[in-house]
């Protein structure tokens, strides 16, 4: 039986997807950090919403953030795990969500519903991890990062920020 511990980061080292092992100190680290943070966020998300058709699209967004946490465990693999397909979709569904609610009309006071408070902090969670990862570049100016994670992450932010108008809807 395998245990859970490997002791293999004891002394401030992780391993990467593609072998290398980096201080966990490191900006990549940080950043796939965020993600993963991100998508813990989305799962307390999940478990507070009560609309199916919201549960439906955090399920998607957490497997996006697999795809974004494996670019970012990547060091010049040559494959990219988050497309430009990936940004598309993000885009249609903030349009498909947006198109269901009314104008907004003033700024919006996170709590409304526990799942709508739980998708809002997926939202700030996920403008960190964007800024984590422009950070990431910014320190690793010589490794090729995937251009797609920061659009990703910046319309993960702004789908958070939809859907939890969608799930507070008409919760009044």
């Amino acid at each position: 039986m395998s245990k859970v511990y490997t002791k293999t980061g004891d002394k401030g080292t992780t391993g990467l997807l593609t072998g290398e092992r980096i201080p966990k100190t490191s900006a990549r680290v940080e950043a796939y950090g965020s993600v993963d943070e991100v998508n813990s966020a989305l799962g307390l998300s999940r478990a507070n919403c009560e609309k199916p058709e919201v549960k439906d699209a955090i399920v998607k967004l957490q497997k996006l953030l697999m795809l974004v946490m494996a670019d970012l465990a990547s060091v010049n693999a040559g494959q990219l795990y988050v497309t430009g397909d990936h940004v598309t979709a993000l885009e249609q569904m903030i349009d498909e969500f947006d198109a269901k609610l009314p104008p907004l009309k003033s700024f919006i006071m996170p709590g409304e519903t526990p799942g709508a408070a739980a998708l809002d902090l997926a939202r700030t969670t996920s403008r960190r991890a964007e800024r984590q990862t422009l950070r990431l570049k910014e320190q690793e100016p010589d490794t090729k990062i995937n251009e797609h994670l920061f659009i990703a992450l910046n319309r993960l932010s702004d789908l958070c920020f939809v859907l939890s108008r969608f799930e507070a809807e008409n919760a009044k």
